[in-house]
């Protein structure tokens, strides 16, 4: 481990705006998490059919990637600071309404879908705004650990907040797990709202077209990130099994809504652990490789969870599919930023966030219609088999991405 004070385990942590940045996100996570489950298992038990789940990922896919360029390009030109706690006075809003759903006698899927649209458009606006904040709360040097902090903070919500949802739900009801969510994302709205207002930067400059299309070109020049990004999109588009996750709780391993949120915990906690051991002991060396075998073995642990009929082994299989993905994501993020002008980053961040939003929301639509046809167990497994052959086929695309050795800002901005 480095001695200097940027090497530091705790480094980030010592800067008060970035404390309240961790603050306001394991807030906000925790009640999305929450929400979250409540969503999943409500509209399985209302429609019996995995493919409505994929809808459930689908209605926050759809605005999010149509929105996601404009949503970089106003993370540009705007405080981030203010764009974030009105995104996240939207989310609180639609929770709320969620409860308001469920109180109903019969609720109505096609309501919570309508509102997931508008959970997806508020995500669409946060998201940038909250990626690009971070590198201007911490110096350039401690940015590696904050993005180390910044997850395992976003990993501890992920494992928190399913599980205290799934309990809520089955002590009460979904409309109470909503109540608490709505209330969870109001205290990370005024969390923000405690950062300093940082310095506004110029709008960009350029035709409105050109600036809104600048994020892509950016990526598109810069190779190391379009593989790193375009790597997870599609294993995760192809691995992910998060949507399904109701269908085994109750179907397959015959847990109740207390043991779906341990099942959705599961990947976050071996995220959780991961990060802090990247938080500790960064990656040194070969960081490419490293990124290569972190998606490898996601696809083996995807694998592993969709065979599994035991609960024991499907939630280790879950925590290893976490752990390793972490890897993934803490060199991406890296990449991304730090590669990336401050001037451009909510463009690029955009761009970054539309990937994994593909990956994501509509992996979770391509999970239940491959369900929906061939199978629960049989659309898990493929897709983990499909996660591992598209690690060899980017290691042959991508060769400057396999070559990284460092995390080090200025070999990243150079290079393509």
């Amino acid at each position: 481990m480095t001695t200097n004070a940027a090497g530091r385990p705790g480094i980030a942590l010592e800067n008060p705006a970035f404390r309240a940045y961790l603050l306001a996100r394991l807030f906000g996570m925790l009640g999305f998490q929450m929400q979250g489950v409540a969503v999943g298992w409500q509209v399985y038990e209302l429609t019996g059919d995995p493919l409505c789940l994929g809808y459930v990922g689908l209605a926050q896919f759809a605005p999010s990637i149509v929105l996601s360029l404009i949503a970089g390009d106003v993370a540009d030109r705007f405080e981030r600071r203010r764009l974030l706690m009105f995104c996240y006075g939207i989310l609180a809003a639609c929770t709320a309404a969620l409860a308001w759903i469920a109180r109903s006698p019969s609720p109505d899927v096609a309501w919570i879908y309508t509102v997931l649209v508008v959970v997806g458009i508020g995500r669409a606006f946060a998201g940038p705004a909250a990626q690009a904040l971070v590198p201007n709360l911490v110096p350039p040097e401690q940015f590696p650990n904050a993005v180390a902090w910044s997850s395992s903070t976003w990993h501890i919500a992920v494992v928190a907040g399913p599980a205290v949802g799934g309990l809520v739900y089955a002590a009460s009801s979904s409309a109470i797990v909503y109540v608490v969510a709505a209330a969870l994302q109001l205290v990370a709205l005024f969390a923000i709202g405690a950062l300093p207002i940082p310095k506004v930067l110029p709008p960009a400059a350029g035709r409105s077209v050109k600036r809104l299309l600048a994020g892509l070109e950016f990526v598109w020049q810069k190779k190391v990130i379009l593989g790193a990004i375009s790597l997870d999109m599609f294993a995760v588009l192809l691995g992910g099994a998060v949507a399904l996750l109701p269908v085994y709780a109750k179907d397959i391993l015959h847990t109740g809504p207390t043991g779906l949120g341990i099942l959705r915990s599961a990947p976050a906690l071996g995220a959780t652990v991961m990060s802090l051991v990247l938080a500790f002991r960064p990656i040194q060396r070969r960081t490419g490789l490293v990124m290569f075998g972190g998606v490898f073995v996601f696809g083996l642990a995807t694998i592993v969870f969709g065979l599994s009929h035991n609960f024991g082994v499907s939630l280790a299989a879950l925590v290893v599919l976490g752990a390793a993905d972490m890897v993934s994501v803490f060199v991406r993020s890296n990449l991304v930023q730090l590669a990336t002008p401050d001037e451009m980053r909510g463009r690029v961040s955009a761009v970054n966030l539309a990937f994994i939003g593909v990956s994501n929301e509509l992996g979770e639509f391509e999970s239940g219609a491959v369900a929906a046809c061939l199978g629960t167990v049989a659309s898990v497994v493929i897709g983990g088999v499909g996660s591992c052959v598209i690690v060899g086929l980017w290691m042959v695309l991508f060769p400057q991405l396999r070559r990284i050795d460092k995390l080090e800002p200025a070999s990243l901005a150079s290079g393509v």
